[in-house]
């Protein structure tokens, strides 16, 4: 019996097996022709509807031949250009219930660690979140960062500095 694949090493997506993000398959990849025992499941966005393997992601292949992105990526003034393409056109997205987005910090992007629950959020992504939730009542923000779930909806999604280590995060819901 053939031992399983490894998965490929991304920077700025460390554990996409983790996350959901990659998983488990005998499905053929469209970009490769084979069927390398794992299949990416976020969001491709193409010229066709396909199936990749993380290898044909990491490596470009799959971004160059559908003129594929995995993911939108706003990034901030200062941001280099080859990490916003490394980022979209290289790296596994993630699926959530509104437009995904990937967080930067220090010049640099962030790394996607996965959905986490409120108690699960560390003190800077938990401050993160009552930002992204300014406007609210103080009372309104302890409730939704009480109701945030893994699972579930809603959730928080926990990104991590490369540069500081600052934990990022942000909250999506159906």
């Amino acid at each position: 019996m053939k031992p399983p694949p490894r998965a490929p090493s991304f920077r700025y997506h460390p554990e996409p097996l983790e996350t959901g993000s990659v998983d488990w398959s005998d499905q053929v990849c469209a970009c490769c022709g084979e069927a390398r025992g794992l299949i990416y499941k976020g969001p491709v966005h193409a010229t066709e509807k396909v199936s990749l393997c993380p290898w044909c992601i990491e490596d470009g292949s799959a971004a160059e031949k559908f003129d594929a992105t995995f993911t939108d990526a706003d990034a901030p003034a200062g941001v280099p250009e080859a990490v916003v393409d490394e980022i979209c056109r290289r790296t596994p997205g993630f699926s959530g219930w509104q437009q995904e987005r990937w967080l930067f910090h220090c010049g640099d992007g962030a790394e996607f660690l996965g959905s986490r629950g409120g108690d699960e959020l560390s003190a800077a992504a938990r401050d993160a979140v009552r930002q992204e939730l300014r406007g609210w009542s103080d009372g309104d923000i302890g409730w939704y960062l009480d109701a945030l779930t893994r699972d579930g909806s809603p959730t928080a999604f926990l990104f991590r500095c490369l540069v500081c280590g600052t934990h990022l995060a942000y909250t999506d819901s159906t």
